[in-house]
């Protein structure tokens, strides 16, 4: 109750208490004073009514401040969908686990090839990738991934490997990335661009068999191993070592990385060869334009350096690799060289690409399909280039210029479009006047989901 309501109650009262007509004055005295008496105990009881009156109406006020939050609570709950539930996961109290793990990636579109080069082009399509497995503990410490591909109707082993951490320390045995780039232990499911990078293809960067070791403290990583060969070329007797050094800082709110990585592979073998090749940006054509042909070699030996920032929607990214071949045949071994620069910009708010352990990951919508947003989406462009030609050797020239449009309406759907303007110098196919630079358009969209 108000302090100027609670006076004129009193006054009121008091008025009407002592309102006496003016001839009263001359009464006895002792009846005054019992008239005195009689008025303040009557102000006192009033004086004690007001007080639990305003004590009650501040506990009723209390109550329902308390019963409109709640109902605004209630109300926000059932506006919002609850989070769709996490993958199903079997877990035991010792440690074990399994988890089931999968990817489907649908691609389709066309290439635009120079008539005269007798090279095929136009629509195509194709599985990209199908892959089913599981991954979890095994307690103490120990973990494990295990995924087959089935694109392309044959059955190839992806992560087949077990791991031990222990603090900033992995170690992994079994078929897994060696450390040659940024782009190629980014996962194909959070890479910008439909394929990655042409020289991670071209030098034939794969999963390999082999251990390794990665040490991660702080803005520092450090990986390093000893491989053999693919699952699917186990008869050879390849033997490689590999090592990466990632500096990783963040000022404020963004992202920072820097890289750089060695490479070298024993082949092993009295005829050993390699062969550096690469397609027009997208995967579904069997047209290699770029192609050094099979080179007679005893080891390589290669050179990565990598950087990127991500600050809120804008990300950044180069990396340039060297790639030597020791050739006994030849007086000078040729190096070839490959990289890329790109930028990348979200035009959905709130939206940005993930990093996490030295690498790129998964980009999460802030608004996604189902909780009143569109999901993310997200514009890229990149200079993509090949060099395949040093020492004599004329593997060809691939300057790329590439644009792609990537939509995530969730965490785990994508749909990408993809355009490549791929420009040729010393080109493997010549056109019917003998010209080998040209240019070669390609067009790709994708289907994915992951789980």
């Amino acid at each position: 109750m108000k302090p100027a309501f609670r006076l004129s109650v009193i006054a009121a009262a008091l008025s009407c208490t002592i309102a006496t007509p003016v001839a009263a004055q001359d009464a006895a005295a002792p009846t005054a004073e019992r008239s005195l008496a009689e008025m303040r105990a009557q102000l006192a009881a009033l004086a004690s009514r007001i007080d639990q009156l305003e004590g009650e109406l501040a506990q009723e006020k209390a109550a329902n401040a308390a019963q409109d939050a709640s109902i605004a609570a209630n109300t926000e709950a059932v506006a919002k969908p609850a989070p769709a539930p996490a993958v199903a996961q079997l877990e035991k109290k010792d440690g074990w686990s399994f988890k089931p793990r999968g990817r489907l990636m649908f691609d389709a579109g066309f290439t635009s090839v120079p008539d005269s080069t007798g090279r095929e082009d136009g629509f195509a399509s194709e599985v990209r990738r199908a892959r089913l497995g599981a991954s979890g503990g095994l307690g103490g410490g120990f973990e494990y991934k295990f995924e087959l591909d089935f694109a392309g109707n044959e059955v190839e082993a992806a992560d087949a490997y077990l791991s031990y951490g222990n603090g900033p320390l992995e170690v992994i045995v079994g078929h897994h990335n060696n450390f040659q780039s940024l782009e190629e232990l980014t996962s194909s499911l959070h890479t910008s661009f439909i394929e990655r990078a042409a020289f991670t293809d071209a030098f034939g960067f794969e999963r390999r068999i082999g251990a390794s070791v990665s040490y991660s403290q702080g803005i520092v990583l450090a990986q390093a191993g000893v491989f053999t060969d693919n699952f699917d070329d186990t008869g050879t007797n390849n033997r490689g070592i590999d090592g990466r050094l990632v500096v990783m800082p963040k000022m404020g709110d963004t992202q920072l990385h820097f890289g750089g990585s060695l490479h070298f592979n024993e082949l092993g073998e009295d005829a050993g060869s390699v062969r550096y090749r690469q397609r027009p940006l997208v995967h579904f054509t069997s047209e290699r334009f770029v192609n050094t042909g099979n080179l007679a070699a005893d080891s390589e030996f290669g050179a990565g350096l990598e950087a990127a920032v991500i600050s809120g929607p804008f990300h950044a990214a180069a990396e340039g690799y060297w790639q030597n071949v020791d050739m006994p045949a030849m007086t000078d071994s040729p190096t070839f060289f490959g990289g890329y620069a790109e930028v990348g910009y979200f035009l959905t708010k709130g939206d940005t690409r993930g990093y996490k352990g030295g690498k790129f990951d998964r980009t999460k919508p802030a608004s996604a399909v189902g909780e009143g947003g569109i999901g993310s989406i997200q514009l890229n462009l990149r200079y993509d280039y090949l060099d395949l030609n040093d020492a004599g050797i004329i593997g060809g020239v691939q300057n790329g210029y590439l644009a792609s449009l990537v939509w995530k309406p969730t965490d785990y759907t994508l749909f990408s479009l993809n355009y490549g303007k791929m420009d040729y110098d010393d080109a493997a196919y010549a056109t019917a006047t003998g010209d080998t630079s040209y240019t070669v358009d390609a067009f790709g969209v994708r289907a994915q989901v992951d789980f």
